[in-house]
């Protein structure tokens, strides 16, 4: 059972949104505005928010913000914003995952769970540290460095690169990171998944252009290899 906290001004969805999420196991509490859900999440410290941008007294957006300064709980934004931009940003701003209204509580229920399963003691931190050339990932602490200097990861860049590393070698699409990292098997946008491979890239120090670990092949997906070892 987790414990979840649902910031949701609209009545008519928040109710039944409760009800459901708790009839299939949650613990759920829910506030109506930014600043008691901000309040909430500090106090009651649950292990999942749910967060709609469209609050009354502050936007979602700006929410997170003041939330992921001070504290690391997975937040997935429900919102009925769907612009392409929006859903960059917000990623950008420390959001775990994004959903956009209408969804039902099944489709927010597996999103719910596959955000818990990638968090600490997950079947992730089993697994022994992946070593690709200077590249050195630990799933048990979640830690990443390159050539021997550490790495800041997202949660959701954390999960693509481990993903890609367990498969290294291998050329990986697109449709298989969205169902298998982003746990969407109905499918998604690829740009969702073209953007979080450029800032891992970034963080990895390469580029598309020019490639250590990340290599691009085109119009199938990406692989991962030790520098050196592609072609």
């Amino acid at each position: 059972m987790a414990r979840l906290l649902l910031i949701e001004d609209d009545l008519t969805i928040r109710t039944p949104l409760v009800r459901a999420l708790r009839e299939r196991g949650h613990a759920v509490a829910a506030a109506s505005t930014a600043m008691t859900g901000l309040r909430d999440a500090l106090d009651d410290r649950p292990d999942l928010v749910v967060l709609d941008l469209g609050l009354p007294d502050l936007d979602g957006r700006e929410l997170l913000r003041m939330l992921r300064a001070v504290s690391t709980v997975p937040v997935i934004v429900a919102t009925a914003r769907d612009d392409e931009t929006e859903i960059v940003r917000v990623l950008d701003a420390g959001a775990d995952d994004y959903v956009v209204k209408p969804f039902t509580a099944a489709q927010l229920d597996a999103r719910v769970r596959a955000v818990l399963r990638r968090g600490p003691g997950g079947p992730a931190d089993q697994d022994p540290t992946l070593v690709i050339g200077g590249l050195r990932i630990d799933p048990r602490s979640r830690q990443v460095s390159v050539d021997g200097g550490p790495v800041e990861l997202t949660p959701r860049e954390f999960d693509l690169l481990r993903h890609l590393a367990t498969r290294v070698g291998e050329v990986v699409t697109k449709r298989e990171l969205l169902t298998e990292v982003w746990q969407i098997p109905y499918g998604g946008a690829d740009k969702t998944v073209d953007v979080h491979l450029s800032w891992l890239r970034r963080k990895l120090g390469e580029s598309a252009q020019q490639p250590r670990y990340l290599h691009t092949v085109r119009g199938v997906g990406v692989r991962l290899v030790a520098p050196g070892a592609d072609g």
